[in-house]
């Protein structure tokens, strides 16, 4: 079996060399050249046309936003962005995962880490995965119009019978950049309704497609789960909150659940859902990590399976692994849900709605770009 061709990119000798040597360690894997800066890197790929290309975000010359715009556009090939902790380092990584990279892995300290051996497992698994979905992933990379298209709020979609659009009074931004809508409140009298949402690879972009093309009277609150590190989870949600016409947040420990609002679990807390005098409640907690992950898709689904008089509703979009699944069938289990699980033709990495679906959970199966007007009908 061919090994998986890897180009490096970083503007550090020293990472350059570390990274190199984790990815050779592994026996599928072979670096076949570095590069210094994007300029070099896309020289590189034209010339050499790896399987996956490991990026750095922060370098001179070309930095790696510039570069993933002129490979996706000119020379496409899965690519894992190697980010920094820090604020801008989150928000350039979302912004690359919308442009088209596969996945990122974050340095632990900073630009030059001298202890990137701590994400060696993470780095490999995600070059790995990138290879082996590498067919798939050619057929969701965003054309080079959708570039243009970031910044426009895209029109909802058409859904019957709209419902009342009564408002809260709208809170100051946290941040500058943070866009506050008011929640839509539900119907007096009415059973609470809810959306569990669980993705991973692939997840940032597959949520654009689905929360942006929700309309703003959306009559239940969806709670998600997306895998990702503590700090990159609200750079997300603010990047989804200026696209979307729901209002979508980080959720926030306690926090009351309003329709009209998508709630991300912040990355490293597990999110659950409880039911507090009638209404919908976070509940967020740092207990282990299930099946490495924290927040964790089953711990999610779990929790909303043992609502009482609640609708709801379950969706399992692209992912490695199986998280959901156990989850899910506990949901079934224990009351009445409906499920829609992404198509396999959409998905980045067809691993958790592939484990939901062989197991029998899902009601629905749809593209990707079909959920939201499914979603809309089933609730409406």
């Amino acid at each position: 079996m061919s090994k998986i061709r890897v180009l490096v990119t970083d503007d550090s000798a020293f990472m350059r060399k570390v990274i190199t040597d984790i990815l050779s360690s592994d026996p599928e894997i072979e670096v076949i050249d570095r590069a210094r800066n994007g300029l070099e890197c896309i020289e590189k790929c034209k010339q050499l046309n790896p399987d996956v290309l490991t990026l750095d975000i922060e370098m001179p010359v070309m930095n790696g936003l510039d570069a993933l715009k002129s490979l996706m556009s000119d020379h496409p090939l899965p690519i894992v962005m190697l980010s920094s902790l820090t604020r801008e380092g989150a928000e350039a990584t979302i912004e690359a995962l919308e442009l088209g990279a596969f996945d990122f892995v974050t340095k632990p300290s900073g630009p030059i880490s001298l202890d990137i051996h701590k994400v060696g497992d993470r780095l490999i698994e995600r070059v790995k995965a990138a290879s082996m979905a590498k067919a798939r992933w050619k057929r969701t990379v965003p054309r080079p119009s959708i570039f243009k298209k970031l910044e426009t709020k895209p029109a909802s979609v058409q859904t019957p019978s709209p419902l009342s659009t009564a408002t809260v009074p709208i809170v100051t931004p946290s941040t500058p950049n943070e866009i506050i809508k008011p929640p839509i409140r539900k119907n007096l009298g009415t059973r609470p309704r809810l959306v569990a949402l669980g993705t991973s690879t692939g997840g940032p972009k597959a949520l654009q497609v689905v929360l942006t093309a929700i309309p703003a009277d959306f009559p239940a609150p969806i709670a998600i789960v997306q895998h990702m590190p503590a700090g990159f989870t609200k750079s997300l949600a603010q990047r989804l909150n200026t696209l979307s016409q729901i209002r979508v947040t980080e959720v926030v420990d306690g926090e009351i659940l309003e329709p009209g609002t998508a709630y991300i679990a912040p990355g490293g807390y597990h999110f659950e859902v409880r039911h507090v005098n009638g209404r919908l409640q976070a509940h967020l907690h740092q207990e282990e990590p299930r099946g490495g992950h924290r927040p964790s898709v089953d711990t999610l689904f779990e929790s909303v399976s043992r609502l009482t008089n609640v609708d709801k509703w379950a969706i399992i979009m692209t992912g490695m692994g199986n998280d959901g699944t156990k989850g899910l069938k506990m949901m079934k289990e224990l009351d009445s849900v409906t499920s829609i699980v992404e198509d396999e033709s959409t998905c980045v990495v067809y691993g958790m709605p592939r484990s939901a679906a062989l197991a029998g959970l899902a009601d629905h199966v749809a593209p990707v770009d079909k959920i939201p007007e499914l979603l809309c009908k089933l609730v409406h």
